[in-house]
Formats: C-alpha cells, structure tokens, sequence
C-alpha cells in the first residue's frame, strides 16, 4: 500500500536540476523568461546586513541554497523558493523591477561584514540612485569580483509543469513553510494567487472595505503583517465550509480558501460579507466585536467573538435582511450574547483552537437565527 502511494504521488511531480552561473539567471530575468511573481516580490524585505552577507559569500566562494522553480506551460520559470536571494542580487546589481511600476529599482550599497569589512559602501557600479550612500563615498567592485559573482553556480531545482494547481500549491507550501514569508497568511496568500489570482484579488478587495476594517479594528501596522487578508479569509472560510475536526485550524483554513478559490465563487460572498460588516459597523461601529461589560466595551478584537458573532451573522444572513429592522436586531443579539453564560466556555484560557471552533461556528450559527 505504502508502495502503491509513493509511486502515485511521485507521478504528479516531475523534477530536474541544473547548475547555473549567476550570470545566466540574470540574463533569464532581464529577457522575461525567469519569472518573480509581483506579489510574491513584494515579500522581499531582507535587512541590508542579510544582503550584505550573501554578497559576501559569493566572494568567499561558499555555496548557496538551491533555488525551486516551476517550469510553466510557457516554458519560462517561474521562481517559486530563493526570492530573498535572487533579489538581492538583482537589486545589487540594478536589474530588480518595482512590481508596481516595471522600472528598475535604486541599487544597494553593502555594509561591512565579518569576513570583508571593507565591504561597507560597495556597490555593483556608481550610481546616483543609490539611497543613503552619496556617489563620491561609494566603492565600486573590481571586475574580477563582479566575475566572481556572475559565475558563481547554484543549484536550481525545477518542478517540471505540476499537472494541477493543488499538487502546485502544495509543493510551494512545503518548500516555503518557515522560508520566504514572515507570517501564516503571507503564506496562504501567495497560494490563493498560485491558485486563482482572481479570487485572490476578490479577497484583497474585501478586506479593503471601510466597514470592515473598523469593525476588526486594523491598525496599519497590522495590515502591513496581513491581519486584515486573514481575517477576511477566515470569514469565507468559516461560512463556506464545514469544519470537521480533522485538521488543525490552521490547516483547514488553508485547505478551506484554496476550495473556494478553486470554484471561485464570489457573488454570494461578496454580498454577504458587505452585509454583514455594514450591520455590524452600524449596530457598534468599531465596539461590534468587543467585549460588553457593565455597558462599556473592554478588551481587543478575538477570535471567539470574530467566529461566533461576524459569521454567525453571516450564515443567517437572509433571516437576519428579513427583519423589520436589521440593524436593530444584530444590535440586541449582539448585547444579549454578553450576557449570555453560555459562551464563557469559548473564552476560556489555554483554549486549543480547534475545540474553540467546535463551540463558537454552532453557537453563532444558532443564535442569530432566532
């Protein structure tokens, strides 16, 4: 059985591997036929000192990490592990493109390391462009050290045309999982876009809404980290697919997005979410989702109250629309739930998260469809 399983799964994922000179990816990058993702390129947040070192270690001549590619229909790569790398280096060398704009960005200027401390304002070649580093303070390499880093080899792994976007997106996931990203959701973003760009863009629209963000209450710092992407894919989630207990949270909220996004399914959605957060936003503003406590609100925006009462609006959402005065009865559902001894137990400290969802999707679900 276990036989039968490896050679199933090997089948769906076809691998090469070639040594390529720096230079050569560079040249690939430059004619359009090595590919970094615009939004996935916006990750790239390396501090100059990790740039700094990697240079370092070109010249050194010390290996560096394999990069992963995909090999897309077009024949180009698509690069899918190595982003902090193969950016730095295009940024030293002034070949990295702004995603938003297409024009080359400023050029780094190195700092001193451990091994090469005369490092320090090394650049690729004078440039103006350069941002702290005036021109006449800037130390330009030799070319026998620009030759050094050019042909430098490194190992590029390509995944031969996945034969569908879920054995795609997996693979990203496991190459990636404590890689290139900083957070969960940074992660599942670059997968709903592997996916469905579409429907990725549908989510960024969302989590976009006035009304929505005052009522999850993101800071700009927050949304910087991605909270409010996560909280309106938790949303989707949570009211579009049933949650048996078998995987973790974490899990099945990005096994959850990756279904939807697959049937991309967005009207309904889009409907129920602005609904939803234009009741709440009316009912208590930017207090909807905070703790009621003796008539003032108290305490931050969680989960708990996020699950139970945002979705559990949304799963009632006709019989919510149908009342005289919706805003008038998520308002006094809203006040009774915090009264209500029942939901004590989702606030409970040390709660794993998947009993927690046992007990706020249900308990929402029921209580706003009075």
């Amino acid at each position: 059985m276990l036989k039968e399983e490896i050679d199933q799964a090997q089948r769906l994922v076809k691998t090469d591997a070639y040594q390529m000179s720096i230079g050569e990816i560079i040249n690939m990058y430059n004619d359009n036929e090595f590919i970094i993702n615009p939004d996935f390129q916006r990750l790239f947040r390396w501090e100059i000192g990790q740039k700094s070192k990697l240079i370092e270690s070109l010249l050194l001549g010390i290996p560096i990490p394999s990069i992963f590619v995909f090999e897309r229909e077009d024949s180009k790569w698509e690069l899918i592990d190595g982003l902090q790398r193969i950016s730095t280096l295009l940024e030293f060398m002034g070949k990295l493109k702004d995603p938003n704009t297409g024009t080359y960005k400023a050029p780094s200027a190195l700092v001193a390391t451990k091994y090469l401390p005369s490092l320090d304002k090394s650049v690729w070649e004078l440039s103006d462009l350069i941002k702290d580093v005036p021109v006449d303070e800037q130390n330009p390499l030799e070319g026998p050290q620009q030759l050094a880093i050019k042909r430098s080899r490194l190992s590029v792994e390509i995944l031969k045309r996945p034969s569908d976007n879920e054995t795609k997106y997996d693979l990203f996931q496991r190459l990636n999982a404590g890689g290139i990203v900083a957070n969960a959701q940074e992660l599942r973003n670059c997968i709903i876009i592997m996916v469905n760009n579409q429907y990725a863009n549908f989510i960024k629209l969302l989590a976009e809404t006035d009304p929505f963000n005052k009522v999850v209450g993101t800071s700009e710092e927050q949304k910087e980290k991605q909270k409010h992407m996560e909280y309106a894919t938790r949303f989707l989630v949570h009211t579009y697919v049933d949650y048996d207990g078998k995987l973790d949270v974490e899990e099945f909220i990005d096994e959850g997005i990756v279904s939807l996004a697959a049937t991309n399914e967005t009207q309904e959605a889009n409907v129920t979410f602005n609904a939803t957060f234009t009741y709440l936003h009316q009912a208590f503003g930017e207090n909807a989702l905070r703790r009621i406590d003796n008539g003032n609100f108290t305490g931050r925006v969680g989960l708990a109250a996020f699950e139970s009462i945002a979705v559990g609006i949304a799963k009632n959402i006709s019989n919510v629309q149908g009342k005289a005065d919706p805003v008038d009865f998520v308002r006094q559902r809203i006040e009774a739930y915090w009264q209500s001894p029942e939901i004590q137990n989702f606030y409970t400290s040390g709660l794993r998260g998947t009993t927690r969802l046992h007990r706020t999707i249900p308990f929402g679900e029921k209580w706003f469809a009075v």
